[in-house]
């Protein structure tokens, strides 16, 4: 359980009076007077469970928790048990509300409400009132809280598949929580509102909200017979770890972890960078090598750089005179270029005027020979023109004689039509006649579907049916069967299962249910087998359906079909009196053509005419070209003028382009010298500019290795203030680690004085000052003492109260110390080894601490505790039923008992 928020830890100087010493009286805590109206409201009646055919019972709200009248002082003045009431720590303080088990171990279904005071659960061994604790912490924590696996939780009478639930109500502070939580799942609700709802969820949430791990509620708030003797069994390390961790000072220790993992750090930090640390010697060797360089470096600098001043000259003077004889050469080849191209339009103007001149010899003889035969050639204007209008009739002629072919045609189609438009004439009729016909054969068929459909529908369900109650049957034997088959193996001493004590006599009685079970499930199983073979194939009622099905689904498809046949026959007839419409329409209009077409074609004189042109064809073309180049003849007059003019234009521009050659006055030999001399000037200017490059390069190369000297230098500086830093922060993290070693033990050695103080007090106060003081040794074990000097032999009943002082010590140190918000003990059989009288002082000590364990919870078989309890639960167990059963005896309770505190 974590700290709340005004829980912090208290320091105490080694001055400060301890929590219980000499003269440190304080005063019990009185409780207020009963009255009668009080005590009318604490007796309630019984009432039945709602569910009383189950197995478990419940419980209404109980009564407020009885009070004494008169308190009575425990222990003398100077000897009592100190309390601090701290308001922050009650708001915080975890309140027990409500508890159910269904199906768990042996409860069948039992509620308990719980509410303030000592609680106390009654009941023989075996009853189930150990369960009880068991459920509270599996709500909690899950499986690991659980006895045994986790199949062992459910209830062995339980119904198959019944389920597994706890339901766990609490308080803590202003807050509630409700968990429930089953084998599978899980749900935590808090003020009403799900705040996790799987298994890993609600555990991790509720872990987190106590601030608890399963084993550490246990050793804290649980207490048992068997685990009184906790610290007793464990080593010294052990017991210290265990006090040092219920108080909270773990943290001190992982504080420590993480100051020596620094520590660590720190160290393995100096380490390497002392390991890559350069000498100081070799760090100056560089600087002064590093200097020299530089200042080579810059003396070859200089000389290159007046070598290329001298290079950049020598080409400077040369430089006019190459681009001189350069642009001299360039106009001497463009010369050269043009003459070529001159001398070259000289050619082509020489044979254009050849050509030109050819051309007109030939024009002119062609006129002469055209004059020749213009009288051969003048009918064949007429022959084409009588030739067109041949073409034009025979064309008319073609047509008119297509048409009538066409007519004919059309005749005969609407014959055919008219036939078959005749033979159509009833299928309007036939077709409403079917059409009806259908629809009637179609409803009768739907309804024959839906009595198959049923049919069928009730054949499934009976072999689903009949299925399912033989699997379920099957199941239910092999639980009962194992479930009989385990309880025979463990015989009659054995542990049951379900209730964890022997049967004894039940034993055959138990045997016999089993077996009477397991032969009617066999019974039921083979009726349920038989009929799932009749059900194998369909029954009688389903053929005939399907039979009178199929007979109507054939005459409803004949039926069909025939309205098909019938409907396309109507379309049909639509159809072909359309077409017939339209082919009188086109035969009315093919007669107009044929009637408006010319006559008067001539074949005879239409083969003439084409025999007179085919033969005049030749002479014809020839004419033609004839003509054509006779007709050029004027024009190639022209053009040979143009073409003399050309060519005289061109050789005289051949002449000039010669004498501007001669007169640059250029020369190969003279052109190749002032190259070398260019070349030469530009190779020194080049190898002097990559001189001053290299030594420019090396001189940057000198001055970087001046400042990686200087970095190196000034990165050793830094380093070794790094590692002096370094040091100082690990010497600071030993002395750290030292202190926190010495705190630790100076809060253990602490811790012993107070845990035996108190301790003390509760031990005088459970022996009647028999016994007044208990030490605990450096190695925490329990030491009592017998007027100061230590009793090397105690009973066992002596070492039950000396292991249970201790523990009640611890838990109120916690409350104190710790700042833990505790208000809940558990004390499972603790009364076993103790006589009557100290039982009383033990219900009087725990009611001494009703202010810091406001609520108590006792589990004993002994009935003669009960009137020194606030409130009784009452568990047994039913033979019949095989569950446990729980009543509430608060009402029961006798007169108040003077003997026990209030």
């Amino acid at each position: 359980m974590g700290r709340g928020p005004c829980h912090v830890a208290r320091p105490r100087s080694r001055g400060d009076p301890r929590v219980q010493g000499p003269r440190a009286e304080l005063p019990a805590r009185p409780a207020p007077a009963r009255s009668a109206a009080s005590d009318q409201q604490r007796r309630i009646e019984w009432h039945a469970s709602p569910d009383s055919d189950r197995d478990g019972a419940r419980f209404p709200r109980p009564p407020a928790a009885r009070r004494r009248v008169e308190p009575r002082d425990i222990r003398e003045a100077g000897r009592g048990v100190p309390r601090e009431r701290r308001e922050c720590g009650e708001r915080n303080r975890v309140k027990l509300q409500r508890l159910r088990l269904v199906n768990f171990r042996q409860h069948a279904d039992t509620e308990i409400v719980f509410g303030d005071g000592i609680t106390g659960i009654i009941g023989p061994n075996g009853s189930g009132k150990t369960s009880l604790l068991e459920a509270i912490a599996w709500a909690v924590y899950g499986n690991p809280a659980a006895r045994g696996d986790k199949d062992s939780i459910r209830n062995l009478r339980a119904k198959a598949r019944t389920s597994v639930r706890v339901e766990l109500e609490f308080s803590l502070g202003n807050h509630s929580f409700r968990v429930e939580r089953g084998l599978n799942n899980a749900e935590l609700y808090q003020d009403g509102v799900v705040v996790a709802n799987s298994l890993k969820e609600v555990t991790g949430r509720l872990q987190r909200v106590l601030g608890m791990t399963h084993a550490e509620f246990f050793n804290t708030y649980f207490t048992g017979q068997k685990e009184l003797a906790v610290l007793a069994d464990a080593s010294r390390p052990e017991r210290a770890a265990f006090l040092s961790r219920v108080l909270r000072h773990e943290q001190l220790t992982v504080a420590q972890e993480k100051i020596r993992e620094r520590r660590n750090g720190l160290d393995h930090e100096v380490e390497g960078l002392e390991t890559g640390l350069p000498p100081q010697s070799e760090i100056e060797k560089e600087r002064k090598a590093a200097e020299a360089r530089l200042a080579e470096a810059r003396k070859a600098a200089a000389l290159a750089a007046s070598a290329r001043a001298k290079a950049q000259e020598l080409l400077a003077e040369e430089e006019p005179r190459w681009q001189q004889m350069v642009e001299r050469r360039d106009r001497t080849l463009s010369l050269h270029g043009d003459l070529r191209v001159a001398e070259a339009a000289v050619v082509s103007a020489r044979q254009e005027f050849q050509r030109l001149d050819k051309e007109l010899a030939a024009a002119l003889g062609a006129r002469e020979e055209l004059r020749g035969l213009e009288a051969t050639v003048a009918p064949i204007s007429r022959l084409k023109a009588e030739l067109a209008e041949l073409d034009r009739l025979h064309r008319e002629d073609a047509a008119r004689r297509e048409e009538q072919a066409k007519l004919t045609e059309l005749t005969r189609n609407l014959h055919v039509l008219d036939r078959r438009i005749a033979e159509l004439a009833d299928a309007e009729g036939g077709l409403a006649r079917a059409s009806k016909e259908t629809r009637a054969l179609a409803a009768k068929l739907e309804a024959a579907e839906k009595q198959v459909e049923e049919q069928q529908a009730v054949w499934v369900r009976e072999k689903e049916y009949a299925g399912t109650k033989r699997a379920e049957l099957l199941k239910q034997y092999d639980e009962v069967k194992d479930h009989r088959d385990k309880i025979e193996r463990l015989g009659p001493e054995g542990e049951c299962p379900t209730c964890r004590r022997p049967l004894g006599d039940e034993h055959a009685t138990v045997i016999g249910v089993l077996d009477r079970q397991l032969l009617a499930i066999v019974d039921d199983g083979t009726y349920f087998r038989q009929r799932l073979e009749q059900l194998a194939q369909p029954p009688p009622a389903v053929t005939q359906a399907e039979t009178a099905r199929d007979v109507l689904r054939e005459e409803a498809r004949q039926a069909s079909d025939r309205e098909v046949t019938l409907r396309e026959q109507s379309r049909e007839s639509a159809r072909i009196q359309k077409e017939r419409a339209g082919l009188a329409r086109r035969t009315e209009e093919i007669e107009r053509r044929v009637a408006a077409r010319d006559a008067g074609y001539n074949a005879e004189r239409h083969n003439e005419v084409r025999t007179d042109l085919a033969r005049l064809e030749p002479v014809a073309l020839q004419a033609a070209a004839l003509a054509g180049r006779a007709d050029r003849a004027e024009a190639l007059v022209s053009e040979a003028e143009i073409a003399e003019k050309t060519l005289s234009a061109r050789e005289e521009h051949v002449r000039q382009l010669a004498d501007a050659v001669k007169a640059q006055g250029f020369s190969e030999p003279k052109f190749q010298a002032a190259h070398e001399r260019h070349d030469r000037a530009a190779h020194t200017l080049r190898a002097a500019e990559l001189a001053v490059a290299e030594t420019r390069g090396e001189l940057v190369a000198a001055e970087t290795a001046v400042r990686e000297a200087q970095r190196r230098a000034t990165e050793r500086a830094a380093r070794e203030r790094t590692i002096a830093e370094r040091k100082i922060e690990y010497r600071l993290h030993n002395e750290l680690d030292r202190a926190f070693s010495d705190l630790r033990a100076d809060l253990n050695a602490q811790m012993r004085p107070e845990i035996s103080a108190l301790a003390s007090g509760f031990l005088s106060d459970l022996t009647d000052g028999r016994y007044d003081e208990v030490d605990l040794d450096e190695d925490y074990r329990v030491v009592v003492l017998d007027e100061g000097v230590p009793k090397p032999v105690i009973s066992g009943g002596e070492e039950d109260i000396a292991n249970l002082v201790l523990r009640l010590a611890i838990s109120q140190m916690i409350a104190e110390r710790a700042g833990q918000p505790l208000s809940l003990l558990v004390l499972d059989e603790i009364f076993g080894s103790l006589d009557e009288s100290r039982r009383g002082h033990v219900l009087a000590l725990l009611r001494r601490l009703g202010d810091r364990f406001p609520q108590v919870i006792l589990i004993t078989h002994i009935e003669q505790v009960r009137d020194g309890l606030d409130r009784v639960i009452r568990v047994a167990y039913d033979a019949t039923s095989g569950s446990s059963v729980t009543r509430d005896d608060t009402a029961t309770l006798g007169a108040p008992d003077a003997s026990v505190a209030a």
